[in-house]
């Protein structure tokens, strides 16, 4: 586990940072052995393991190049709960293993950069270790919309 931030909203930062600078050992780093994630498609993965099969692709670039940016952020440090409303900006112009048929899809109706927009609930021990990540987004047909090129996209 990483050391432990200051604050549960502190640690929805760096794990999101994780995520952002493509650290799969890192984002593991913040979940508790025995913690769920439902991702929004009706499954739950279980343990470690079975997250980090999830991330994987996610984190080989399948998708495309990814960044989230979180817009609204609500702690509860009492419940050991932390809510995020992020935008997923996703890049498939410079593909990485992307995924044909999705890349395709996406470069066809939306250009080589999206957005897609969702929420995540976090649930915390009482070490400050996540126990529960669970995704409010659509996933069959994403509801994703051209992206203007952020700063992060021409400054990299």
């Amino acid at each position: 586990m990483n050391p432990a931030p200051s604050s549960l909203s502190a640690t929805v930062d760096e794990f999101v940072e994780a995520f952002n600078v493509n650290d799969l050992d890192r984002v593991m780093a913040f979940f508790a052995d025995d913690a769920e994630y439902q991702p929004g498609d009706g499954a739950t993965h279980r343990g470690r393991d079975a997250i980090r099969a999830e991330f994987a692709p996610q984190f080989a670039g399948r998708y495309g190049a990814m960044r989230f940016d979180v817009h609204d952020k609500v702690v509860d440090e009492p419940g050991r709960r932390v809510a995020i409303r992020w935008a997923c900006r996703i890049d498939v112009s410079r593909p990485r293993g992307v995924f044909l048929p999705l890349r395709l899809m996406g470069l066809l109706r939306h250009g080589p950069r999206m957005v897609w927009q969702g929420m995540d609930v976090f649930h915390f021990d009482a070490g400050g270790a996540i126990t529960g990540k669970y995704t409010y987004a659509h996933f069959k047909v994403p509801p994703m919309t051209r992206d203007r090129e952020p700063a992060w996209v021409s400054a990299g």
